[in-house]
């Protein structure tokens, strides 16, 4: 096989895929959408091109060796975004994951690594590829260098060969300098020649070849003014042809044999992948490669026994506890066995002895049998939905490991075990097999298995409450985490009721307006075509309709969201358009999809909380998510009409924190304005523009105080100034301006600020209120770009994560004041800062009293907590 040599400009790649895709980050709050669109890009690649060799080549630095020649040079770039700095290490680590070399050099810029490299492909006639949005490298194009070139973003790609840069420039290879030299490149502050764009200075080059043929017929140029400024720009000329040539003999330690590239190990780019949460990308890998057996043959024997009838003398009132199932969904999964340990024994007890056995329920259901289990939660569920309602919980494996290492993505028992030096356990993957190929082995086989994984639990659970206790955990483990996971628990098995009649009224009547659109948009258009064809969708637009071309990819024109919404104005087609994608998504994601996952028996939807995912400490819903039913369009908002009590005569209760963010903003930075206003009760957003604009409360404009909440809620999630630029469209030097008077007006933010980050500095980690810790190793980092990433979450962490403290310690606190008054009322939902209950009609009364009573005082702060509720017949009439 011929050699196949790739060679890509990471700093243009990762740039064009900055800007091509909206800021987007993972569950650690990491911003990656340029990382998610380089990789994108990276998978085609290595489909398409199929490279033997490959490297990845990065600027090393602000100087280079031609700042000699103009200090000038690249000057006026406005500062890389720090959104985007903090994903260059990001980008590296994923480059290594997939096994792909990358390489920058002190004083020289990718281009010079990339031409000296592919100069020397070229002179061993290997087939190079180059893959850039920087023209400059079209100088290397030759007929075994083809330069791949991205246009807009960074799916649309044109293929330089000599022969189509010929029919697209008119230009030869050797003349792209020459273009390059005459014409300037603003970009990169390079002068040229004034009043000389691309079409004067390819005729010139058409006439005369060279810049030097150029100046040695300088008196037949025709044009007084063009004549006046090549003379005059003789040496601009010359320098920027200086300045525009890649060096292809660069200094470089890597040659071609070090770049050799003989693919990827899918389990590595696998782990990579779903720690950044390109989840949506793993179906695009290899196969998974074999895991080896050394893992198995290392493991040591194990003394344990298959129980076929369940005794009291199986129990010592200290019992490790496993119940196993196969399936994230433990509403819905079976229950394939259970794994029980204690000081004497281990043991596997098929899932039929253990539910049918009055002992072992008689066992579940004692609190003052002591169970120690690896996720509470859900086996709580599990078991309810069997009708056992074990009590007794005193250690839950899953929230101690969370909690011990926050950033962790991996909470299992064979996980944990091995990160604590109990390697007597093999990986559930070995076991069970991967993804779809999930199934229960042999009998002696899996009871083995799951033995070991309770002796697993039994063995850490003391370690693991020392480490809870020795790193000041142990009281939100034991007080917050453990009481809310059962809480929680309740609330899931509880579930909420839903009118599935309503749901498929709002599904009829959605389909007729969405008919209605696509009728006006067939109007609109002069015919009929498929609405969600993007080939048919976009002739329309911007052939027929002649709308201005926003973006192509490889297919055709796009026709993606953010193209339609700068076409706003252009067409009245748009807005219906707009308006047919977003009722769309309502009807099958949220309208269609809640129907799906409706219990037929009970009608109510059973959602899980995960309670150990965000670092934050931040709960977040799945199967389905209902803290991500959309309530910005009206008809989004109507969907909240199906949830309705579980019982007649009963109403639902929703309450919700006010600005609890910013409240615990106040209360942490101690910032005397801010807690002057919250004492107050006075619009923050209001206050906070006339502090920033000087200007008193009737001078505060819309758009005032617009800019104003912008930046007070940017303020708890370390907006940047691009950042802020990006959301009020505005420029980076005005947000940049902003932030800074919003500093000078709230100092004590300010402190905060500074003083958290050396805290983190100093310790390692930030705490929340309540001491649950967020460790950023990267504090201390020479790295400019990790360490600003770990800085800002040291600011913005305590304030988040003790929010999220907050509204689980109310909803511990609401859910044992409800039972202690032997109300009926029960909590259904937990969505973001808000609580929703339902409850007797009489009750209500009550409800009004001790839901905002025990919210507003679960925790003492500098500033009030301030609670709003509403009530009616439906979610929708809580609002």
């Amino acid at each position: 096989m011929s050699n196949k040599l790739v060679l890509i400009d990471g700093n243009s790649i990762i740039y064009r895929a900055f800007f091509a895709l909206p800021l987007l980050n993972n569950d650690k709050g990491v911003y990656t959408n340029a990382v998610y669109g380089f990789t994108t890009m990276l998978l085609r690649i290595l489909e398409e091109e199929k490279p033997t060799h490959m490297l990845v080549a990065f600027d090393a630095g602000k100087t280079t060796f031609r700042h000699k020649t103009y200090k000038e040079y690249k000057g006026g770039r406005q500062k890389t975004p720090s959104e985007l700095s903090e994903q260059f290490p990001l980008l590296k680590e994923l480059l290594d994951a997939f096994d792909i070399q990358h390489y920058q050099l002190d004083q020289y810029e990718a281009d010079d690594i990339i031409g000296t490299l592919s100069k020397n492909g070229n002179d061993d006639n290997w087939d190079v590829t180059v893959i850039s949005g920087d023209k400059d490298l079209l100088q290397l194009v030759s007929d075994n260098v083809k330069v791949n070139l991205t246009k807009k973003g960074i799916s649309d790609v044109e293929a330089y060969t000599p022969e189509f840069l010929k029919e697209k420039m008119e230009i030869n290879p050797e003349q792209v300098i020459e273009l390059k030299a005459l014409m300037g490149d603003t970009s990169d502050n390079i002068p040229g020649v004034p009043g000389v764009g691309q079409k004067t200075a390819t005729k010139l080059l058409k006439q005369y070849s060279t810049l030097d043929g150029v100046y040695e017929n300088l008196d037949e140029v025709s044009g007084k003014k063009l004549k006046e400024n090549l003379t005059n720009h003789k040496d601009d000329a010359y320098m920027s042809r200086q300045l525009v040539t890649i060096n292809t003999d660069s200094p470089i330690e890597i040659s071609l044999k070090d770049v050799s590239y003989n693919g990827y190990q899918s389990n590595k780019v696998s782990a990579i992948f779903k720690d950044l949460g390109f989840l949506s990308l793993l179906g695009k890998l290899d196969g998974v490669e074999e895991e080896t057996a050394e893992s198995q043959e290392s493991i040591e024997d194990i003394e344990f026994e298959i129980v076929e009838n369940v005794t009291k003398d199986l129990f010592t009132g200290k019992e490790a506890l496993v119940v196993e199932m196969l399936k994230d969904n433990y509403h819905q999964a079976k229950i394939e066995g259970f794994g029980i340990a204690n000081e004497n024994h281990a043991y596997f007890v098929p899932t039929e002895v253990a539910l049918q056995s009055e002992e072992f329920k008689a066992w579940a259901n004692d609190p003052s049998m002591e169970k120690y289990l690896f996720d509470g939660k859900g086996s709580l569920v599990a078991l309810l939905n069997r009708d056992i309602d074990i009590k007794g919980i005193t250690f839950d494996m899953l929230l101690a490991s969370y909690l011990l290492n926050p950033a962790e993505n991996h909470h299992d028992i064979s996980a944990i075990g091995h990160r604590f030096g109990h390697k007597n356990v093999l990986f559930d993957e070995e076991v069970y097999g991967k993804g779809a190929k999930i199934t229960v082995p042999e009998a002696d086989k899996f009871a083995e298995h799951l033995a070991r994984k309770a002796q697993v639990l039994y063995d850490l659970k003391p370690e693991m409450e020392s480490d809870l206790k020795n790193n000041e955990l142990f009281e939100l483990y034991h007080d917050l985490e453990m009481p809310l996971a059962l809480i929680l628990g309740d609330v899931e098995h509880t579930g909420v009721k839903v009118d599935t009649e309503r749901l498929e009224k709002m599904r009829v009547e959605l389909q007729e307006r969405l008919d209605e659109i696509e009728s006006s948009v067939y109007e609109l258009a002069g015919e009929k075509f498929n609405l969600n064809s993007p080939k048919q969708l976009g002739p329309i637009l911007f052939e027929k309709l002649k709308l201005p071309v926003i973006k192509k990819t490889k297919t055709g024109y796009s026709t993606a969201a953010d193209v339609l919404e700068q076409l706003q104005g252009e067409h009245e087609i748009i807005p219906k358009l707009l308006l047919y994608r977003q009722l769309g998504k309502l009807q099958s994601t949220y309208i269609e999809g809640l129907l799906k996952v409706v219990n037929k028996d009970t009608n109510k939807i059973h959602t899980r909380y995960n309670q150990a995912l965000a670092q934050t400490g931040r709960l977040s819903s799945v199967d389905p998510n209902l803290q991500n039913i959309p309530i910005r369009l009206e008809e989004g908002r109507k969907i909240r009409q199906a949830f309705i009590p579980s019982e007649k005569g009963w109403i639902m209760f929703a309450a919700d924190y006010s600005q609890i963010e910013l409240r615990v903003l106040a209360h942490i930075a101690k910032d005397e304005k801010l807690i002057e206003a919250f004492r107050n009760d006075l619009d923050i957003h209001t206050q906070t523009a006339m502090d920033v604009f000087h200007v008193v409360a009737d001078e505060v404009t819309a758009t005032m105080r617009r800019q104003a909440k912008a930046v007070n809620f940017g303020i708890v999630y370390g907006i940047s100034d691009f950042g802020l630029s990006q959301s009020l469209g505005i420029s980076r030097k005005e947000a940049k301006k902003f932030i800074e008077r919003y500093l000078e007006s709230y100092p004590g933010v300010k402190s905060y600020m500074d003083s958290s980050i050396q805290e983190a500095k100093h310790q390692g980690f930030v705490s929340t209120l309540m001491n649950r810790r967020r460790y950023l190793a990267e504090i201390n980092s020479r790295n400019f770009n990790l360490r600003s990433f770990a800085e800002r979450t040291a600011m913005n962490t305590p304030i988040q994560g003790s929010a999220a403290d907050i509204i689980k310690k109310a909803m511990i606190d609401l859910y044992r004041r409800l039972k202690d008054e032997k109300l009926q009322a029960r909590i259904l939902l937990q969505v973001h800062d808000e609580l929703i209950v339902e409850a007797p009609i009489e009750e209500l009364d009550k409800l009004k009293l001790i839901v905002p009573e025990i919210m507003e005082n679960t925790v003492p702060l500098d500033v009030p907590l301030k609670v709003d509720y509403a009530f009616g017949d439906s979610w929708f009439e809580a609002k």
